[in-house]
């Protein structure tokens, strides 16, 4: 008894998690309803100038979407969503909180399934649970393992060349893969994902340098960084609207996010430092289980499967909602 006792005391061992864990959910209640007003609007600014952005939004369709409420409401909500997630970093250790977003999944799967009329089939509720309970059991082993440590300026370091190498790499693949109409979904998607996983760390970063007053040039060069990516993700995630529900966007981001959130965290952070052997493995499994929710929704999203002529495998007794005569 005593040393479960210890277990749950260590779980709250930083009594200001108790205020990152609420601020984190209440953001991934924004996420869901921004990423549904952008997604309204990215398809109405394709319908408007009859070209379609599944190889990249041009230029004049970025400054239309500024033109549109729907999309402009949606940005407002993000914001409150990345208001809420800073917030939580502030409290919270960055393995505990980046992962909570994955309840904005659920939240975003139902308001699509009520606006577009697809209603979830079974194959796809399958791919949401791994989604959504990959995430969840990460977040409860991180929640007893987690503890921050003092970051140095070669971990900095660190991040940020990592930062500009993924940069590099996912603008060349963005060149070779935007004409190739079968990968360009889930390539938007996982660039999104990996590029908003530094931007979580990187923000992390700033944040804890502000707290302590440690203001020096490597942390203005962070926050370069940081709006570096944010602008490329953010592009990234546009365009993943215009090949793609909001719900499946919204299922690469929150676990591809903080995927490599946690990842940087584990690895060059150490906020996982004192974790043992069966944490290690319980956060390989919950990963390896989320990841494959995300594959398998883009194979069996109604929406998708529904819409797109592509597809040979039209799994015809799921696609219709289960409305099929029997």
């Amino acid at each position: 008894m005593t040393g479960m006792a210890d277990d749950l005391i260590g779980v709250f061992r930083n009594p200001a998690i108790l205020l990152g864990i609420p601020l984190a959910l209440l953001g991934a209640v924004f996420m869901s309803f921004g990423a549904q007003y952008q997604h309204r609007g990215v398809m109405k600014v394709e319908r408007l100038s009859g070209t379609s952005g599944s190889r990249g939004l041009s230029g004049s369709q970025m400054f239309q979407l500024l033109s549109r409420p729907s999309w402009v409401l949606g940005t407002v909500m993000l914001g409150l969503a990345i208001a809420c997630q800073l917030g939580a970093l502030a409290f919270a250790p960055l393995i505990l909180v980046q992962p909570l977003g994955a309840i904005s999944l659920v939240i975003t799967t139902l308001l699509n399934a009520r606006i577009s009329g697809h209603r979830p089939t079974g194959a796809s509720i399958r791919s949401i649970i791994a989604c959504v309970g990959g995430i969840l059991i990460f977040v409860t082993i991180a929640a007893f393992v987690a503890a921050e440590q003092p970051i140095s300026e070669h971990e900095l370091i660190t991040i940020l060349i990592l930062l500009a190498v993924v940069l590099v790499v996912l603008c060349g693949l963005w060149l070779v893969l935007r004409r190739r109409h079968g990968q360009a979904a889930l390539f938007y998607i996982a660039a999104a994902g990996i590029i908003y996983g530094f931007v979580a760390t990187l923000a992390k970063v700033v944040i804890k340098n502000i707290q302590s007053g440690d203001f020096t040039w490597l942390t203005i060069l962070c926050i370069v960084g940081l709006l570096v990516a944010v602008s490329v993700g953010a592009y990234f995630v546009q365009t993943a609207y215009s090949v793609g529900p909001p719900d499946l966007v919204i299922a690469g981001l929150t676990v591809i996010d903080p995927m490599v959130a946690v990842l940087i965290g584990l690895v060059i952070l150490q906020e996982a430092a004192t974790a043992g052997v069966w944490a290690i493995v319980g956060f390989v499994v919950a990963g390896v289980v989320a990841v494959y929710g995300v594959f398998s929704l883009t194979r069996n999203h109604p929406q998708i499967v529904s819409d797109s002529q592509e597809l040979p495998f039209l799994r015809g007794r799921d696609s219709d909602g289960g409305q099929s005569p029997r």
